[in-house]
C-alpha cells in the first residue's frame, strides 16, 4: 500500500528518520530501506557540472538548427561523403526519423528539458537535478521497487513544493519507462547496482536527438578481466587483464552502447569517459545518422596482448577509405602481428573489440573545466574531479590503452626510473606521451612497443640487472639479452611535465576511508569499524541508542566512518578467522608428533629425554619457553571455542591441547 503524503510535509522528520544532506538536496533515511552510498557524490557531482554545461550548448544548437538528426551539431560532424550518401536516402525511412525526433526536440525546447533517472533509488540525484540545474521542467525518477518509489515520494515533499513540481516519481520497470514514453528525453540517467547492458538497448531510443545518455557500470570485476566469460555475455566483448584494464572497461562500456545504438541508425558521440574509484561513468551523445553508423566498425579494435610480456597491439575491426563521389568501407587490415612476439616469443592473446576512437571531447572538458572552476564551491568533490578532469584533457585522444611503468619495470627485473625521464626519452624519440586519469603510473604513447622496451633496456645498461639470477630459457632473459636497435636519449624536456602538474593541480586525490560499493538496501546492518574512525562510530551509536538525535547506523556509516557489514558476511568472515587458527594449531600439533618422534628415537639410543606431556614439550628446549608454548595453545583454543567452531573442529583442537 502507497504511503499517504497529503498535505504539507517540507522539512518534517518523521520518527525514526535521520536526515542526509548533499549539496540542496536534502533526503530522509530509515535503517537501510533505501540504498545511498556516500562515495558516490562524484558521481553525483560530475553529472550535475556535466549537465549545467551542456544543455546551455543543447538549447543553443537547436534554436539555431544546427543539433539536426544528422548529428552535424556534435563535435564528430559529418564528411563530405556522408552528406552525399545521406541526400540520397530514400524518403519514409532517415527522414521520417528526423521529423518525428525534430518535432520532439522543437516542443521539449519550448518547455524546457525533461529528464529521467531510470533506478533513482532514494532520489537523491533527480532532487538535486531540480534543485541544481537550471532549465530543467519535468524529472521522471523511476524504481522498480514499490517500498523505494515510497521512501523517494517522501524525500521528494520533504525539499518543498518547487521539487515536487518539478519530479514526478514513477514505479516500474526502467526498460518499459523508457520504451512507453511519447516524449523522448533530452537526459537519460542509468546508475545501476551492478552491470547497465540490459537498459542500453532501450535507452539509446528512449534519447532526444542530440540529447545525452549517461551511464555507470559498477561491474569492474567483469569489464577489467577477472571475470571475461561474463563480461562476454553482458557486453559482447572479451576483455583483457592486464594493466590498461581500467581504460580497457571504459572502452568496453562504449563499444556496447555504440552497438545498441547502431541497430537503430544511431550513433554516439563521448563527451566525457571516466574510470572512477569502483565504478566506469561515461557521458556520451546520441544522434541519428544511417551513414555515420557505417564508420562503427572503424571505431572498434581488438587487442592482441603477448602472454610473455607488456607488449600489446590494436587492430581496426573495419577500414574506410575516401573516395571521389563515396566512402569505400572495408575489413580492417592485417594480421597486426606476427605468429610470436618479438620480444618473448610468446605467443598472443586476443580480446575486444573495444571502443578506439577518442573517449573525450576534449574542448568540452576544457569548457567544463572552467565552468567549475568559477562555482567550485557547489561540488563537495571539486578538487577529485578537478584533477579527473585535468588528466582527461591532456590524454592523448588518438592512443587507446597504456603500458605502466612500473609493471613493465617488474617483468624486467629492473629499478624504475623516474616517469620524468621516461616520458623525455620517449619525446627525445619523437613520439608523443600523456599520462591517463585512469592510472598514475600510466604511459600514454604511439611508440611501438619495440620502442618502449629499447628504452629501458638502454636504462638498464646504466642500471644493470644481475643476469646470474635470471634463467636462460626464461622469457626475461629474451628481453634483457635483446640488443637494442634504439640509443635512447635520457636527456629531460620541458614537454614531459604535464600542464596539469605544473599548475599545481592535485591530479590524484587520496578517497578517505572505507571508501567504495555499499551493501544492496534492505540488508540488515553491522557497522565494523577496520580502524579507529570505524570503531569510535560504532562506539557513539552504542552510547547514544540506535537513533537519538536522528543519529543512526546508516548516517554514521555514509559518513564514511564506518563500512556496512551484513550479517552473512559477518558470519564468513568469523569462521574463515576460526578456520585459520584450527590451521595454526594442526600445525603446531605436527610439529609436536615431530618432536615426540625425535625423542623416541634418541631414547632408543640410551639418551635421557623429558617425556612430551609434562611441562616442557621440546627435548631439546627450556622449560619457560615450552610452558610459554602451551599457555598461547590455550588462548589459541578459548578463542576459537568463543566465535564457535563447529564439532569436528573443536574435537581437533581438543586432541592439539
Amino acid at each position: 500500500m502507497a504511503a499517504d503524503f497529503s498535505g504539507d510535509t517540507t522539512g518534517v522528520v518523521p520518527d525514526g528518520y535521520c536526515v542526509m544532506k548533499e549539496g540542496m538536496a536534502s533526503i530522509l533515511q530509515k535503517g537501510n530501506d533505501v540504498f545511498y552510498n556516500k562515495a558516490q557524490v562524484t558521481n553525483r557531482d560530475l553529472s550535475i557540472a556535466v549537465l549545467r554545461h551542456f544543455l546551455p550548448m543543447l538549447a543553443e544548437e537547436r534554436s539555431s538548427g544546427k543539433a539536426g538528426p544528422s548529428g552535424r551539431g556534435s563535435s564528430l560532424g559529418t564528411s563530405k561523403g556522408q552528406q552525399g550518401q545521406e541526400k540520397h536516402l530514400k524518403r519514409g525511412t532517415y527522414q521520417a526519423v528526423a521529423c518525428e525526433e525534430g518535432s520532439g526536440s522543437d516542443a521539449a525546447l519550448s518547455k524546457g528539458f525533461r529528464v529521467l533517472e531510470g533506478l533513482a533509488a532514494s532520489g537523491l540525484r533527480a532532487i538535486r537535478y531540480a534543485k541544481e540545474i537550471p532549465g530543467l521542467t519535468h524529472i521522471d525518477a523511476n524504481d522498480l521497487d514499490p517500498e523505494v518509489v515510497d521512501s523517494m515520494t517522501r524525500n521528494i515533499h520533504f525539499n518543498g513544493s518547487d521539487v515536487s513540481a518539478i519530479v514526478h516519481p514513477k514505479c516500474g520497470d526502467a526498460r518499459m519507462a523508457m520504451m512507453q514514453t511519447k516524449t523522448k528525453y533530452d537526459v537519460v540517467d542509468l546508475d545501476p547496482y551492478g552491470t547497465p547492458s540490459m537498459f542500453l538497448d532501450t535507452a539509446v531510443q528512449a534519447v532526444a536527438e542530440g540529447g545525452i545518455l549517461m551511464v555507470t557500470a559498477t561491474d569492474m570485476a567483469n569489464l577489467s578481466g577477472n571475470n571475461p566469460t561474463a563480461c562476454w555475455s553482458n557486453y559482447n566483448c572479451y576483455p583483457v587483464h592486464r594493466q590498461y584494464c581500467h581504460e580497457m572497461a571504459v572502452r568496453i562500456l562504449l563499444a556496447s552502447i555504440e552497438a545498441n545504438a547502431n541497430r537503430y541508425r544511431k550513433h554516439i558521440t563521448p563527451l566525457i569517459s571516466l574510470n572512477v574509484d569502483f565504478y566506469v561513468r561515461v557521458f556520451v551523445r546520441v544522434n541519428t545518422s544511417p551513414a555515420a553508423v557505417k564508420d562503427s566498425a572503424c571505431k572498434l579494435s581488438y587487442i592482441w596482448q603477448s602472454s610473455g610480456c607488456d607488449s600489446f597491439t590494436l587492430q581496426k575491426v573495419g577500414s574506410r577509405k575516401e573516395m571521389t563521389n563515396h566512402v569505400k568501407y572495408m575489413p580492417g587490415h592485417g594480421p597486426a602481428v606476427p605468429v610470436k612476439c618479438p620480444e618473448t616469443g610468446s605467443g598472443y592473446l586476443m580480446g575486444g573489440p573495444i571502443w578506439s576512437d577518442p573517449m573525450h571531447d576534449h574542448s568540452f572538458v576544457k569548457g567544463l573545466m572552467a565552468d567549475m572552476d568559477r562555482d567550485k564551491d557547489r561540488y563537495a568533490a571539486y578538487a577529485r574531479i578537478k584533477g579527473m578532469l585535468a588528466q582527461a584533457a591532456e590524454e592523448l585522444p588518438d592512443v587507446p590503452l597504456y603500458y605502466e611503468l612500473h609493471e613493465m619495470c617488474k617483468t624486467l627485473k629492473c629499478q624504475p626510473p623516474k616517469m620524468e625521464v621516461l616520458r623525455s626519452a620517449i619525446i627525445n624519440a619523437g613520439y608523443r606521451v600523456s599520462s591517463s586519469h585512469a592510472n598514475p603510473l600510466a604511459v600514454k604513447t604511439d611508440a611501438p612497443s619495440e620502442v618502449m622496451w629499447d628504452i629501458l633496456r638502454c636504462w638498464i645498461k646504466d642500471h644493470p640487472v644481475n643476469m646470474n639470477k635470471v634463467p636462460v630459457d626464461s622469457y626475461l632473459h629474451r628481453l634483457l639479452t635483446k640488443e637494442p636497435k634504439l640509443e635512447a636519449d635520457f636527456t629531460r624536456v620541458p614537454a614531459a611535465v604535464s600542464q596539469s602538474k605544473v599548475d599545481g593541480v592535485t591530479r590524484f586525490v587520496q578517497n578517505p576511508a572505507y571508501w567504495g560499493p555499499q551493501s544492496r538496501h534492505g540488508r540488515p546492518l553491522v557497522v565494523k569499524g577496520g580502524g579507529k574512525e570505524g570503531s569510535s562510530a560504532a562506539a557513539a551509536e552504542e552510547q547514544s541508542g540506535s537513533d537519538v538525535q536522528g543519529v543512526s547506523a546508516p548516517s554514521i556509516a555514509a559518513s564514511g566512518a564506518g563500512v556496512v557489514e551484513t550479517e552473512k558476511e559477518r558470519r564468513h568472515r568469523l569462521q574463515m578467522k576460526s578456520k585459520g587458527m584450527v590451521r595454526r594449531l594442526l600445525r603446531q600439533e605436527e610439529r609436536r608428533k615431530k618432536m615426540e618422534a625425535d625423542a623416541a628415537a634418541k631414547e632408543a639410543e640410551g639418551l635421557k629425554v623429558i617425556e612430551p606431556g609434562n611441562e616442557t614439550v621440546d627435548a631439546g628446549g627450556s622449560e619457560a619457553s615450552n610452558v610459554a608454548l602451551n599457555e598461547e595453545g590455550e588462548k589459541r583454543v578459548a578463542a576459537v571455542a568463543e566465535i564457535g567452531e563447529d564439532a569436528d573442529a573443536a574435537h581437533k583442537i581438543q586432541k592439539v591441547v
